[in-house]
């Protein structure tokens, strides 16, 4: 307890799935945390439960005005951000010749595009607190192919990109980014493309046997928010149970 004691985090999509975890690690673990979410009621609830440590904020990831709200609300109500987790991400499959463009650009400014501005927002805070930390999301499809992910993977392979750069822009602001790559974790957002059906599908492909959950991803990002990562910079780091000691899924 008290790994993240004295900091202050943002956490987008926090509202449920991997990002709720993420919030309640957080607070456990003593940092002062913003529950930034679309889904307004689930958030409220959520920050409600973890108590005066927490804070729920609607927000939009892919709106630069609703960025800047959101730094300006944390730093009223705790201080400057000192970590950031750009957890916020959608999922969408789609085969090349037949994927809308409309679901093609909506994953771009959700994923990639949230990323960047969440980077872009957090810098002057972080430099007013002396350094941070930036936790982006990517996944083991910015690592590996996967079939019917080519407009999904394609914003994930960018944050992979985007980390390694802003790694080295910002390491000399003493503001480190790195990258989280989970494989399949069993949240809201993966089960809407199969339910229990897809749990155990992907379950097969895993060496572990078994899908995650948002409790074996949380702790990584709580080690990448605290001072124990602070040699840590422009790292990629794979949660997945072992299926990108290969080919991934799509091997």
């Amino acid at each position: 307890m008290g790994r993240l004691a004295g900091k202050v985090a943002i956490v987008t999509g926090a509202a449920m799935g991997q990002g709720a975890g993420i919030a309640r690690a957080y607070v456990e673990e003593g940092a002062r945390v913003v529950l930034a979410d679309v889904a307004e009621e689930a958030g409220r609830d959520l920050a409600d439960e973890l108590g005066e440590g927490a804070h729920f904020v609607r927000h939009d990831v892919g709106d630069p005005g609703s960025w800047t709200a959101l730094v300006h609300e944390t730093e009223r109500r705790f201080g400057a951000v000192s970590v950031l987790a750009n957890n916020a991400g959608i999922l969408r499959f789609g085969q090349i010749d037949s994927m809308p463009v409309s679901e093609v650009e909506t994953l771009f400014r959700v994923n990639q595009l949230g990323c960047f501005l969440g980077m872009q927002a957090v810098v002057p805070s972080m430099r007013e607190h002396g350094g941070g930390a930036i936790v982006n999301a990517s996944s083991v499809e910015g690592l590996a192919g996967m079939a019917g992910c080519t407009a999904y993977a394609a914003t994930k392979w960018a944050i992979r990109g985007m980390t390694k750069c802003a790694a080295m822009e910002l390491g000399p602001q003493g503001i480190r980014v790195n990258s989280v790559h989970p494989g399949m974790i069993d949240t809201p957002m993966t089960r809407v493309h199969g339910g229990d059906a897809a749990m155990e599908y992907g379950a097969s492909r895993v060496p572990l046997r078994r899908v995650g959950h948002p409790g074996d991803v949380a702790p990584l990002y709580v080690f990448l928010g605290s001072d124990e990562s602070a040699y840590i910079n422009g790292a990629e780091i794979s949660v997945d149970g072992g299926v990108t000691a290969t080919h991934a899924f799509g091997g």
